[in-house]
């Protein structure tokens, strides 16, 4: 897996390079930024469609369906987890918001219903979306910025 590489200098556009191809985040005009690329979230809302789309396609591809094109809506919202159905209070703290994010997927092709629930099924599966939904280990590691520097 590629490591990701991010540098933020003046205002609030950031660089990202991977693989040696450059992209970039931003914010809105609004939040102080320069309104020239997504946002970080935008950013993860289509990586997640991406993958999700990419990942039925390899799928239709080995099975040798008829998948002629896919589309995913990704939409985002944070919600109050004693409102959300499955709520665990033993999980969730009281007044915790959570992350829900709703994919909302076209199949083209000459598919039957099974093929396309199979299809759906499958790319929530994807790599994105495990990584959004097992559990996670974060460590973040403070650099010397003489360090950061030379890597």
């Amino acid at each position: 897996m590629a490591d990701v590489k991010v540098v933020l200098n003046e205002g609030l556009r950031a660089e990202m390079e991977v693989r040696g191809l450059r992209f970039y985040a931003d914010e809105e005009i609004a939040s102080g930024g320069t309104n020239t690329a997504p946002m970080p979230t935008e950013l993860l809302m289509g990586a997640l469609g991406a993958c999700a789309a990419l990942t039925a396609r390899l799928y239709a591809q080995r099975k040798g369906w008829n998948l002629a094109g896919v589309e995913v809506e990704v939409s985002h919202d944070r919600v109050k987890a004693a409102d959300y159905p499955g709520y665990d209070p033993d999980k969730h703290g009281v007044g915790e918001l959570l992350s829900e994010f709703r994919q909302r997927v076209v199949f083209k092709g000459d598919l039957d219903d099974q093929q396309r629930a199979r299809l759906l099924e499958i790319a929530g599966r994807c790599p994105v979306h495990r990584m959004l939904t097992d559990p996670k280990v974060m460590i973040e590691e403070l650099i010397a910025e003489e360090q950061g520097e030379q890597a």
